[in-house]
């Protein structure tokens, strides 16, 4: 019996009713004795080992409704050099109790989800220490890009030496071809002992890297590409130096030496291994880019001076100045001054927007053509900026769906490749070339190498990287590998209308003045009400620059409108129904009203003593391409319909003008979801877009959500994918993005696969080279990536 006690955080336990629950249904649990404190949110459990695992502890606690306190951890892991090593770290991770990992070969990066009261950081480290890897806790991108400049220009020497080195033997090998190609051939370099000298540092100094792979894989009990790479150099190798020796001991035997196959192989694959680490490095330009945005200092007011200062020194609260042509350095609330801000960078908008005190703005965006001072709100990490950033950085360390059947295929290919090289070997000694050492060690050693499966460890997470690198440049935001995918599959999407179709702001679209001094008392009468139509009618006072005047006395008449003294003259503004119980004349203007009506505009009449004075319509105006956007969309043979809590008529016409043909109207917000769902059932797959808190539930419900980037933070928290800036004509660009985005992964699936199929029976059947075989492995992986990065010119 092997007692072990872990100490657990739970969530979701909200009276002692809840811990009492589990505690019993823990102790139930053959070998397991429970204590859990409700103050502390903590159970302490030991358990025989031998009859149940914390895994199951961890289980049975979700069945009952309640949660265990995971914690999140990124590393960087060294050593990976194909798809089987990434696969069998995530394999091994995922089989230690309360652990969930996800090893990414592209990004060289490790994401984990942990139970700590189970396991230790320490514990995953040391772990992936034995499988013969490296796991650091991720570096900043600064030490990240160091130690990537650091690990080409290695490669760049060891490639030097080893060329340097490999040559002569490939020259002595045009010794051995059956005609004469007119070359002067010195004797020494067929001598083996010259040839030995000139293998052995590339094969072990050179090659070692491949020694230690293939060691720490095996120890393991699994297969890597550098069990192929050093299995058949070796061979080549050593089968040459006994050869040598051989031919040593009796001078009149000629011998048959393979050094420049093991010597070339081994260049060859370090020239792929440099394409490959040059490419991957281009996939990451997304993220410089967006880093390059941002400013390197900032000037701030510290003991009423002004101080330029590092970027990463500001903090919240800090009073920031901005002058023309500068980059807003953090995100901020102006204090003082105005000016126009080119926020294009965040909203893809290229007319700048005009901003006054008290108005919000965001790190990064250029300040035009004024002085302004703003108080720091978010800095560092916080800003929008970063966030950008840290959603570009997650989706491009995340895994697609599709990504777990490469990591399949991956994990059991090396293996069964090592079986096939033994049989070709058996097969050409015994049966097609008798007693032939050199016909049987070239055949399996170059099905050895041909079938190295980097290519197909490389296919998807190369085009993720890319995918969702060239989304980020065009305002799209994926949060995932698994949101890249599934917005492909995407054939119908609900629009909500405030905010995501329409601005979510009221303006005044129609305006009819009958008296000289009408706009000004209207302006007046509005002035004191809250409502939203109302700041649109004050809001279009002041663009049209007319005189402030302030009320003597103000009434709200819910439902109805309002009534005003100013001047003392008596202003009404409201419906029908206001304008009829004060006896006013309206009804010659009745069609003009119910025309505005009809076209989803909210009409208002206003009359000063008594008389009509005009009347004013309000609408929350369509954004400038909502139909452009919506006509992609059906292009793209996308069913869209527009959600909305508006009545049936005003939901029609602003259907009708957008081109929308499918309205669910007079929705309440709960219900929102359940509209959703009606579509799943009947076969779509649904993608939402929204941008305000009610829109939450529709957006998790959906098989894909878009937040709109304008929105709040519940919506782009709760969406696979975020909109920056709001602009709708992003969306047919996501699902367009994530069309081409498969298709070239599965171009990159089937040309890796396909390049194995092909090339193991070619190479068991004797008609491919050993050297020729490192360079098509070679240049299998520098295709695949190479096809990713067409992306970027989507």
């Amino acid at each position: 019996m092997t007692v072990k006690k872990v100490d657990l955080g739970i969530t979701g336990m909200t009276c002692a009713a809840c811990s009492t629950r589990i505690e019993k249904a823990l102790n139930k649990i053959d070998g397991v004795e429970a204590n859990v404190n409700l103050a502390m949110e903590r159970a302490t459990v030991e358990y025989d080992e031998e009859k149940v695992s914390a895994n199951d502890l961890s289980t049975k606690i979700s069945k009952l409704g309640y949660g265990v306190q995971t914690e999140h951890a990124e590393f960087d892991i060294y050593g990976m050099t194909c798809a089987a090593c990434s696969a069998r770290i995530e394999k091994v991770l995922n089989k230690m109790d309360g652990v969930s990992a996800s090893i990414n070969l592209t990004t060289e990066k490790g994401v984990v989800e942990y139970e700590p009261g189970i396991v230790k950081i320490d514990d995953i480290q040391a772990k992936v220490a034995k499988l013969g890897y490296e796991a650091k806790p991720s570096q900043s991108r600064e030490e990240k890009r160091t130690h990537k400049e650091e690990e080409i220009h290695d490669k760049k020497v060891k490639l030097m030496i080893s060329t340097i080195l490999t040559l002569p033997l490939l020259y002595a090998m045009v010794g051995h071809l059956p005609w004469d190609i007119g070359l002067p051939m010195p004797g020494f370099l067929m001598n083996p002992w010259v040839q030995f000298i000139f293998a052995t540092p590339v094969q072990f100094y050179i090659g070692w890297q491949f020694y230690t792979g293939a060691f720490n894989s095996l120890k393991n009990k699994s297969a890597n590409m550098d069990v192929l790479i050093a299995g058949g150099t070796s061979a080549a190798y050593f089968y040459s130096l006994v050869e040598g020796i051989i031919a040593t001991i009796n001078p009149s035997y000629m011998p048959h030496l393979y050094y420049e196959t093991s010597a070339v192989l081994i260049t060859l694959i370090l020239v792929g291994k440099l394409f490959e680490a040059m490419a991957k490095g281009r996939t990451t330009v997304a993220i410089s880019k967006l880093l390059n945005l941002q400013a390197k200092d900032a000037t701030v007011i510290r003991d009423d001076e002004e101080v330029k200062i590092p970027l990463e020194q500001v903090v919240v609260g800090d009073r920031v100045v901005v002058r023309p042509g500068e980059k807003i350095p953090v995100d901020g609330t102006i204090v003082s001054g105005k000016s126009a801000i080119d926020e294009s960078m965040i909203t893809g908008e290229s007319i700048p927007v005009e901003k006054n005190s008290g108005d919000n703005v965001i790190g990064s965006t250029m300040n035009k053509n004024g002085i302004i001072q703003m108080e720091a709100t978010k800095v560092g990490k916080d800003t929008a900026l970063a966030n950008i950033i840290k959603v570009v950085e997650d989706a491009q360390g995340s895994k697609a769906p599709i990504q777990r059947m490469a990591d399949v295929i991956s994990g059991i290919f090396v293996p069964i490749v090592v079986v096939i090289a033994m049989l070709t070997f058996i097969v050409w000694f015994f049966i097609v070339d008798p007693k032939s050492w050199p016909s049987a060690l070239e055949a399996s050693i170059a099905v050895l190498v041909i079938a190295c499966p980097c290519a197909l460890g490389l296919a998807t997470p190369t085009s993720i990287m890319v995918g969702t690198g060239k989304g980020a440049q065009t305002g799209v935001l994926f949060k995932g590998g698994e949101h890249l995918e599934t917005a492909h599959k995407i054939n119908a999407i609900i629009l909500d209308k405030t905010g995501t179709i329409t601005k979510g702001k009221p303006e005044v679209t129609d305006i009819e003045l009958f008296q000289d001094e009408a706009l000004r008392y209207l302006i007046a009468a509005e002035r004191s009400s809250e409502h939203p139509l109302a700041e649109a009618i004050v809001a279009y006072g002041s663009e049209k620059n007319v005189e402030k005047l302030e009320p003597d006395s103000f009434e709200a008449i819910p439902g109805h409108g309002i009534l005003a003294k100013i001047e003392d003259k008596e202003v009404l503004v409201g419906t029908r129904k206001l304008m009829k119980e004060h006896k006013i004349e309206f009804s010659k203007y009745e069609a003009q009203l119910s025309q505005y009506e009809t076209e989803g505009k909210t009409a208002m009449m206003f009359a000063i003593e008594g008389e009509l004075a005009g009347f004013v319509a309000v609408a929350d105006t369509v954004k400038e391409n909502t139909k452009q956007a919506i006509e992609q969309l059906k292009s793209l043979n996308i069913e869209v319909y527009m959600i909305t809590g508006d009545n049936e008529r005003t939901a029609k016409a602003i259907a009708k003008q957008v081109g929308v043909d499918h309205i669910f109207a007079e929705v309440l917000p709960e219900d929102k979801a359940n509209h959703v769902k009606r579509l799943q059932e009947q076969g779509f797959k649904v993608a939402m877009v929204g941008d305000g808190i009610n829109d939450a539930p529709a957006l998790a419900t959906a098989d894909i959500g878009i937040a709109i980037g304008t929105g709040t933070d519940v919506a782009i928290e709760t969406a696979g994918i975020t909109l920056v800036g709001g602009d709708l004509t992003n969306i047919p660009k996501a699902i367009g993005l994530s069309r081409k985005t498969m298709t070239n992964i599965r171009q990159n699936l089937f040309w890796a696969l396909a390049y194995n199929s092909a090339g193991i029976p070619i190479a068991a059947l004797g008609l491919l080279q050993p050297w020729i075989a490192g360079a098509a492995m070679a240049f299998s992986s520098v295709s695949v990536v190479s096809n990713a990065l067409r992306l970027k010119r989507v």
